[in-house]
């Protein structure tokens, strides 16, 4: 499903004059004609805006956590110091139409807001007609996005080779989620493949590896596996 694809992780940016998860990162990719990644989290507002935090600071200079904030709020605020404002996910989806493939990363809310978080998520999407995969770290909110979508769109779970949290990391080495899930894909961190690992998986799931930085460091993982699509930033010069 996935082979060999190269995918742009937030669109094609250099966080200078395009900043990452911008309108204009998102345009960049199209000329190209790359696949883009992007994140989603859902304001107080129940509005689904496209950012990769939890917090604005980094790429807006203001310490709000956007689960507290109202997207009249953020709407008004550049990213980097350019004119590049924080988009909704429907403005994406306007924006892309079709056009090429989008991978859109569901960022979880930490405590309560999954019932509103999924129902917005597939409101938005509803009347989309271009090729979508969905993905998030956490297999319940996706477990209830594949029973209601009755597995319209491909379903992944991203893994990480070590966790905060010293339960989730032993649920993850029992590979319960992923039986639990039982995505289409795994997106997985570059430092967990090897070859047990993609021995055991790749016969069942179709694999993405992120975050990829260089043309070179995606021509070593080519070599020694098959068949892996590629989750990649610098796809233009920073």
């Amino acid at each position: 499903m996935l082979e060999n694809i190269t995918i742009a992780h937030r669109g094609v940016w250099n966080n200078k004059n395009i900043p990452e998860n911008s309108m204009l990162a998102f345009k960049t990719a199209l000329k190209e004609n790359y696949p883009i990644e992007f994140d989603i989290h859902l304001t107080k507002d129940n509005v689904l805006i496209v950012f990769h935090d939890d917090n604005l600071k980094r790429m807006t200079g203001k310490d709000i956590n956007i689960c507290d904030a109202r997207y009249d709020e953020i709407k008004k605020l550049c990213l980097l110091k350019t004119k590049q404002k924080i988009p909704t996910l429907k403005e994406v989806l306007d924006l892309v139409d079709g056009k090429v493939l989008l991978d859109i990363e569901i960022k979880t809310p930490k405590v309560t807001g999954e019932k509103e978080l999924v129902n917005k998520l597939l409101e938005d999407l509803k009347d989309y007609e271009g090729d979508i995969l969905l993905k998030s770290f956490n297999p319940v909110i996706m477990k209830k996005i594949k029973r209601k979508t009755k597995k319209k769109y491909p379903i992944g779970l991203l893994l990480d080779y070590q966790y905060d949290n010293k339960f989730v990391n032993f649920l993850f080495k029992t590979k319960l989620p992923i039986k639990y899930l039982r995505p289409n894909f795994l997106a997985i961190n570059k430092k967990m493949i090897n070859p047990m690992f993609y021995y055991k998986m790749h016969r069942k799931y179709s694999i993405l590896l992120w975050t990829i930085t260089s043309e070179i460091q995606k021509s070593r993982y080519q070599k020694e596996y098959k068949d892996l699509g590629y989750i990649c930033n610098n796809l233009i010069e920073k």
